[in-house]
């Protein structure tokens, strides 16, 4: 109705409708770039913008034989585009749906609670690091992770620093894999994660790191992680890793998260903080 109505406006050389077109075309490829940005995607890309410029410039130059066998390879990328970008669609649709706008009434725990299964992470990686145990805490926010808690041993059990400390004791049968926690209550340890394929990780960041930054590019999730070699503490979120960080830092950064106010994402439409 509002589109319909500018149009009957007599704006003479000005068209408001289409400026709004250019404007929601333009924010929409802003959000794409900034959802690609740092993943293998951007090579991809960088890949397909060669061979669309090789193939304009065979057509140009008349090489028949060599334009007919890069046009080829064209129809087949079409075919093939969905798969090689499987993970960068899953993300971008994850983010469509799992805004905070939608989900936000199912995310946050009583604050107290909430409060709670901070301090028994915090603690538990405080200990942790102190004996330079390794460790990975994945903790669920509005994107499901089931397919991940399937693949490690079911728990079912409150969040406590004690329980966290246990899984991860050197020794410990599940101390390898991740542990998930969904609300208050440690659903599932020794879980395999997707490894993350950014390029840019430093090289000295192990398997365990590797991990956390994976499961919050493909989720929303939050990764406590402490280095078994140094027992440094990391935070990852949405595939940035924060690293160095103390009991107060942590503390501060997780209970932000978990605040309707300071969830560093709002899913795709809008800018991350």
């Amino acid at each position: 109705m509002l589109l319909e109505r500018l149009r009957a406006l007599d704006f003479g050389p000005f068209n408001p409708v289409a400026v709004i077109d250019v404007l929601l075309v333009a924010f929409v490829l802003y959000r794409l770039i900034l959802l690609i940005r740092g993943t293998r995607a951007v090579q991809l890309i960088k890949g397909l913008a060669v061979l669309l410029v090789a193939t304009a410039l065979s057509s140009w130059l008349h090489l028949d034989t060599f334009h007919w066998l890069l046009r080829q390879a064209m129809t087949a990328l079409v075919v093939a585009l969905p798969v090689v970008f499987q993970p960068e669609l899953r993300r971008a649709l994850e983010k469509l749906g799992g805004g905070s706008f939608i989900n936000a009434p199912l995310l946050y725990q009583a604050e107290k609670e909430r409060a709670q299964v901070i301090s028994h992470v915090v603690r538990a990686a405080s200990l942790l690091s102190r004996r330079r145990a390794g460790a990975l805490v994945v903790m669920e926010r509005t994107t499901g992770l089931e397919e991940y808690i399937d693949s490690g041993v079911k728990i079912d059990g409150l969040v406590s620093a004690e329980l966290l400390v246990n899984i991860f004791a050197p020794g410990s049968p599940l101390h390898d894999g991740a542990v998930i926690i969904r609300g208050s209550r440690v659903v599932s340890a020794g879980c395999i994660l997707p490894l993350t394929e950014k390029p840019d990780v430093a090289r000295q960041l192990g398997t365990r790191h590797r991990a956390g930054i994976g499961i919050t590019e493909v989720s929303d999730a939050l990764a406590v992680i402490v280095s078994e070699e140094t027992g440094t503490i990391s935070l990852a979120v949405e595939g940035t890793l924060a690293r160095g960080l103390d009991e107060l830092a942590l503390s501060e950064r997780l209970s932000a998260a978990f605040t309707p106010a300071g969830v560093p994402a709002r899913g795709f439409w809008w800018p991350r903080r």
